[in-house]
């Protein structure tokens, strides 16, 4: 009797490598935009779809803070339509990041995800930056 791991067999090679590549083209990782940011090679920008009070208490430093349902195309008229956009929320247990992407991805917008959101970039070993609470 197989395990539950190998009960279903795994996709045939081609078809995994199709899968696995498709998924960078929706979601980047925080160990790259942690690198991005610090080598000033930011070709994105980076948003924090959390609310004010979250975004506040810690975010990623150099991320704009832009709540999800505020993601509308007048909030967006500073930048070129051709412009990258990055979302991240509290992590893997917070759909915040897939709600903004999707908001972004409507209105014609380029748009990754930052896998892992706050949390992973905690894990990482990385350093947060606090901000006064918006008005």
């Amino acid at each position: 009797m197989p395990s539950a791991v190998a009960a279903i067999p795994a996709a045939p090679s081609a078809d995994a490598a199709a899968h696995f590549a498709a998924e960078f083209t929706f979601e980047t990782d925080c160990w790259d935009v942690h690198d991005s940011l610090r080598q000033g090679a930011a070709d994105f920008v980076l948003l924090d779809v959390r609310s004010a009070e979250l975004y506040a208490r810690g975010h990623v430093p150099g991320a704009i803070h832009l709540p999800h349902g505020k993601l509308v195309e007048s909030k967006l008229a500073a930048w070129p339509v051709d412009t990258l956009f990055v979302t991240y929320c509290a992590g893997p247990h917070c759909n915040g990041a897939a709600r903004g992407a999707l908001r972004l991805a409507r209105l014609g917008r380029p748009v990754k995800i930052m896998a892992g959101g706050i949390t992973g970039w905690v894990d990482e070993g990385f350093a947060l930056a606090t901000a006064p609470l918006e008005a």
